[in-house]
């Protein structure tokens, strides 16, 4: 994949967006560390999204979308190409419909997930509440299927509106996504919107059960450090074919509270890695290496990454 000349920057120069060259990444992210883009783009419409990802096809210019950053790390070398941001207006409204009755709610890609999750309590509908607390825009979240103990992204979703690589739009059903575990089959492209199924139930309910799933995220991760969440997946064990708590594999490991340089793993959970104040990311994937093959020793389990990594070379694996 090519990178970026002066010439190749007027690809943009006649679309309704912004761009900002050698932009600050890391610091968008939630390890507020890492390197920069070669550009930033924040486009203010749909046709202008789908018209840059056409061309940066045809110039074989690499493109990336940019969530909350809750679940990247960007290496400090930072990364190629154009990195698209969609917190524009266009990419963040929700049609919230007048009455509580169960509804198909379109939701912008970029729309925050918890602020989403907070507005269905308020209008009496159900199936996001499971969510609380999540840090992720809705884009990301269907992504990833992201979800916990209480339920994942998969269980609401009906449909999204998609951008391919080459600008092609389409719509992709829930079947099509064939929804796994903090996986989809989505097809390379970009999520513009997600049409959200809910349902209609008891509001004193659903609030009581969103400030549970609160409480048990506030009391159970380390929610105020410097970290992308879990790191890891929770893996299946070949031997029983249950999935295991990557946290408590790291645990039985030694590795809870190591620390590497500027990165440590949480003494509050086992599967937070995260960083002291002015750290560095690539401190981060050292010590990530570190932790799955003292796993690998111990347990014989293989940890995969849930933290998407960004690097000059790529999305790493």
């Amino acid at each position: 994949m090519r990178t970026m000349t002066a010439a190749t920057t007027t690809l943009w120069n006649d679309l309704d967006l912004s761009a900002e060259l050698n932009a600050p990444l890391g610091a968008l992210t939630w390890y507020r560390a890492g390197g920069r883009a070669e550009v930033l783009v924040q486009p203010n419409t749909v046709d202008a999204l789908a018209t840059l990802c056409c061309r940066c096809h045809e110039m074989a210019i690499e493109v990336r979308v940019l969530g909350l950053g809750a679940n990247l790390l960007v290496t400090d070398s930072g990364v190629d190409g154009v990195v698209v941001q969609l917190n524009q207006p266009a990419f963040c409204g929700v049609n919230w419909q007048p009455s509580t009755v169960a509804q198909t709610i379109r939701v912008g890609a970029g729309a925050q997930l918890m602020a989403l999750t907070a507005e269905s309590a308020r209008h009496g509908l159900q199936g996001l509440t499971s969510l609380a607390g999540i840090p992720a825009t809705i884009g990301g979240a269907v992504r990833m299927n992201a979800g916990g103990t209480f339920g994942e992204t998969a269980q609401v979703v009906h449909s999204i509106d998609h951008i391919s690589l080459r600008g092609e739009r389409t719509t992709l059903t829930a079947v099509e996504l064939a929804f796994g575990y903090r996986h989809c089959a989505l097809p390379e492209g970009i999520i513009t919107a997600a049409n959200l199924t809910l349902t209609a139930g008891d509001p004193v309910k659903i609030r009581e059960h969103l400030k549970e799933v609160s409480a048990y995220k506030k009391n159970s991760q380390p929610m105020r450090d410097n970290s992308a969440g879990c790191m890891f997946k929770n893996p299946i064990d070949p031997a029983t074919g249950r999935r295991e708590s990557a946290g408590k594999l790291i645990d039985l490991a030694g590795m809870k509270g190591t620390a590497l340089r500027t990165a440590y793993v949480s003494p509050v959970h086992g599967n937070f890695i995260a960083l002291t104040p002015h750290g560095r990311a690539d401190d981060v994937l050292a010590l990530a290496t570190a932790v799955q093959l003292r796993v690998l020793e111990h347990s014989g389990i293989r940890l995969e990454r849930e933290v998407i990594v960004w690097s000059t070379k790529g999305e790493l694996s």
